[in-house]
């Protein structure tokens, strides 16, 4: 995918704040810090479109970007550990289900998970409830250049295994070296149609 625009358009809580739907939304998610604003960021080929930080939990609304005036990324924020506090937490999974549930427009879903880390129970419900409303998933696993090759495959298959999946499933991902950047995208395109 040549990316020729990538702009931020609105930040949203509830239904009615979202933009119109009108064009194809892909969203992104996983648990606080994975790694979500950078593998953004490396996909549309800009460094600050998602803002990125070290503290977990930067994320706390839903975020909307224009891409290529043709469709949508949508950044939603991270569950789980979080540094931020216990209420607003408890506000994320409503948000975030209420979007995923209801949005007509949303054509998939990249569950981004690190892939030091084995998955917990929060990846796991969250994988059962895309197969429970039919939304397709993409299956990420960030910051790969943070082990040898050796170990990424190792983990790859054991995270596979957690997760009762293909490890042909689970892309591995680095925004540092750009590792699965293409595989990310022809995954993405087939499912918004382009």
């Amino acid at each position: 995918m040549i990316i020729k625009s990538a702009e931020f358009v609105k930040s949203a809580v509830k239904p009615a704040q979202y933009p119109d739907a009108v064009l194809p939304e892909f969203a992104f998610t996983g648990r606080s810090n994975v790694g979500k604003s950078s593998l953004i960021n490396t996909l549309v080929n800009r460094k600050r479109l998602v803002k990125t930080s070290a503290t977990p939990g930067r994320t706390q609304l839903i975020n909307f970007f224009l891409i290529n005036k043709m469709f949508s990324f949508v950044d939603l924020p991270g569950f789980g550990y979080a540094k931020v506090p216990a209420s607003v937490r408890k506000k994320w999974g409503p948000m975030i289900e209420t979007y995923l549930s209801t949005r007509k427009t949303l054509k998939g879903v990249a569950l981004i998970m690190d892939v030091r880390r084995i998955p917990g129970i929060q990846d796991l419900n969250f994988i059962e409830w895309l197969y429970y409303y039919n939304i397709p998933g993409i299956l990420i696993l960030t910051k790969a250049d943070k082990l040898s090759k050796t170990k990424r495959l190792t983990q790859q298959a054991t995270i596979a295994k957690a997760l009762s999946v293909d490890k042909n499933d689970l892309v591995l991902f680095s925004a540092k070296s750009r590792l699965g950047k293409d595989v990310v995208w022809d995954a993405i395109e087939g499912l918004i149609g382009y």
